[in-house]
């Protein structure tokens, strides 16, 4: 039986599907293999610790997708996936981490069987899920078909939100809020930076009342003193410091959207360089913000930024956002637009970002940040309401 407990209507698994089909189509691809668990689960609902092994989801241009992984998965996949049983496939256990087989002999098998033995077929080659061995090994066994690059094809119809998932953003962003609260309150001189972060993962897997907390796709990222010049390193067992900064990037995860957000608490009297930085870097979000509105582009956020910075003496470079939704390990990134000065992309009522614009410097590092929403007018919603300044605590 079809899982009774979906995150989302039927009608909003219809709407995914078709906008991926009419993807596929432009892209002239007549069959997907998307390995991403992301875009699995956006397309299918599927949602199982089970990415260190290959799987994947087969989607052609009729008919429900197909969900094929490992045989202990596949129980997880009928829990999970709207599709009926008859759409679960599975691979026996001796394909997994052989060195005599593997398992996109079984895919191929089962692609030839579904009529896509001469298709052009579409895969995610610029992925951390789609391995090197595994598209060789396809590419031998599917001699009559065309495999293509598709990365990212699934990605950007995930782009611009329904008023489903933002009502999942708006109980992650919930999550958020606690979760750096707890960090800013729990900060103080002698605290052990594990049992911090114990109090961080505590608080976002409690959640909120009515959204419990779901596991972010990156661990928390608390770096103090030197260590938080780099952008992501996690934590030790050391005690805090009088005269340490610490950054907190974190996030609240909600059914897997996550709602990035990032702040900085300095123990202690902070240096007068860091204080400044602090008012720049906020009167660069703000300025950000009104950029990103509907119709402008993605640079114009990342400008806006850069142009208030400059003003304060800091050359930031590189990009200041990305695409946030729903996500798995090692990344809570869409991996699609970027806020940067090169990315042209036309900002759309429903997008949403983490407009993320740390700065790591040689003796401190320094993080205010905010996940927002393009609105159909006016400047970009922020989904939280955390002070935006360096928090400073004796």
């Amino acid at each position: 039986m079809p899982n009774p407990d979906l995150p989302f209507s039927r009608a909003e698994y219809d709407r995914r599907i078709r906008l991926t089909r009419q993807a596929m189509a432009r892209a002239g691809v007549d069959v997907l293999f998307i390995t991403d668990p992301s875009n699995q689960a956006w397309l299918t609902g599927y949602d199982g610790w089970s990415f260190y092994v290959h799987q994947g989801v087969i989607m052609s241009m009729e008919g429900d997708p197909v969900w094929w992984g490992r045989t202990m998965d596949a129980n997880g996949a009928k829990r999970t996936v709207w599709m009926s049983d008859e759409h679960v496939l599975a691979y026996a256990d001796h394909y997994v981490q052989s060195t005599t087989c593997h398992p996109m002999e079984d895919l191929a098998s089962h692609l030839v069987r579904l009529g896509h033995g001469s298709s052009r077929i579409g895969v995610e080659m610029e992925n951390y899920y789609y391995s090197a061995k595994a598209h060789a090994v396809l590419t031998a066994m599917l001699g009559d078909a065309e495999v293509v690059d598709a990365t990212a094809l699934v990605n950007w119809q995930r782009a611009v939100k329904s008023s489903e998932e933002i009502v999942f953003m708006r109980r992650a962003a919930q999550i958020a809020e606690k979760v750096v609260t707890t960090a800013i309150e729990q900060a103080r001189p002698g605290k052990r930076k594990n049992e911090l972060v114990g109090d961080i993962l505590k608080a976002g897997a409690y959640g909120v009342d009515g959204a419990w907390g779901d596991y972010p796709a990156i661990v928390p990222m608390t770096p103090s003193g030197l260590d938080a010049t780099a952008a992501h390193l996690t934590w030790n067992g050391d005690p805090m410091k009088s005269g340490e900064a610490t950054f907190f990037e974190l996030a609240g995860c909600y059914r897997r959207y996550h709602t990035p957000l990032c702040r900085t608490v300095f123990l202690g009297k902070p240096p007068k360089a860091m204080m400044e930085a602090s008012v720049a870097l906020t009167e660069g979000l703000e300025a950000g913000l009104d950029a990103a509105r509907a119709g402008n582009r993605a640079c114009d956020v990342a400008n806006a930024l850069g142009r208030e910075l400059a003003r304060a003496g800091i050359d930031r470079s590189g990009r200041c956002g990305y695409g946030i939704g729903l996500s798995y390990p090692p990344d809570w990134g869409e991996r699609t637009i970027s806020l940067r000065p090169e990315d042209e992309t036309v900002l759309e009522p429903g997008m949403t970002f983490h407009f993320m614009p740390g700065l790591w410097m040689d003796e401190w590092g320094l993080e205010t940040t905010e996940p927002i929403l393009i609105r159909p007018e006016g400047p970009a919603e922020t989904f939280c309401q955390v002070e935006r300044r360096l928090f400073v605590r004796s």
